[in-house]
């Protein structure tokens, strides 16, 4: 999530809990989150840039979260491609590298950071990029919800809150059921790709995805299970300052069976 809007779990979230605070409303004729479930805002405030990115790029590309039907890609993208989902992509900009790289492949993205959302369609728009499509609603709640069992050839989770105290650790996105409930939006041989720059955090990954029987790891017992960087996913510069001071980075890559 490249340190904007990190995803986490909330199991048993509150009226009270400030994730419930309604997002500043971005331009009326733009879909946006109502109610934030499973990610913590970070503060942060939207650019003049972003904003009018809102306005420009929002039509284009971003989509209504709705809950009643299921999700149509080909009617979204406008052509049947691989589709890959994006689970919280920050400020965007490995994204929008990472559309531009393959451009054979169409990336449905979810954010509730209302300034990441505005600097992705910022990148997009300015990009000229078509096989991007932004929902700015809870990730788990499309996927519950809006996807279909067997519907997606990859899914993207990129440094995911670690919640480092103990205490936290339940807030964790990656647990046993939320992974269970991934693999079987994947189709078979369709991908999970993880990546954290805290280790007990994806020593907690691996272990999560070792238990998991619907996915095998694409590398095996290699690397002890972690697989080396996939081109495609570029260094962030929270990632290239953390690597400069020493700090590793793990990424995970497995398949549904």
């Amino acid at each position: 999530m490249n340190g904007a809007g990190r995803a986490t779990y909330n199991p048993r979230p509150t009226m009270t809990d400030p994730r419930h605070a309604q997002p500043r409303t971005p331009p009326s004729d733009v879909p946006f989150l109502r109610q934030v479930k499973s990610y913590v805002l970070r503060a942060g405030r939207t650019t003049a840039a972003q904003a009018k990115a809102y306005e420009v790029y929002g039509p284009r590309f971003l989509l209504p979260y709705a809950p009643d039907q299921r999700f149509d890609a080909k009617a979204a993208f406008g052509r049947t491609a691989p589709l890959v989902l994006e689970i919280g992509f920050g400020m965007g900009g490995a994204t929008a590298h990472i559309a531009s790289v393959r451009p054979q492949d169409d990336f449905l993205c979810c954010e509730v950071h209302e300034p990441g959302v505005g600097a992705l369609l910022k990148l997009a728009g300015d990009g000229g990029l078509q096989n991007i499509r932004i929902l700015r609603h809870d990730a788990v709640e499309v996927m519950d919800h809006m996807l279909a069992d067997a519907s997606l050839d990859g899914v993207h989770v990129f440094f995911p809150d670690p919640w480092h105290k103990t205490k936290h650790h339940k807030r964790r996105l990656i647990q046993g059921p939320f992974v269970n409930r991934l693999a079987r939006k994947l189709k078979p041989g369709g991908y999970l790709h993880l990546a954290t720059d805290w280790q007990p955090y994806a020593e907690q990954m691996l272990e999560v995805l070792r238990a998991e029987p619907l996915l095998r790891n694409t590398v095996g017992d290699e690397h002890g299970g972690y697989a080396p960087k996939p081109d495609y996913r570029p260094l962030t510069k929270f990632e290239n300052r953390g690597l400069k001071l020493g700090h590793g980075v793990w990424d995970l890559v497995w398949r549904r069976v």
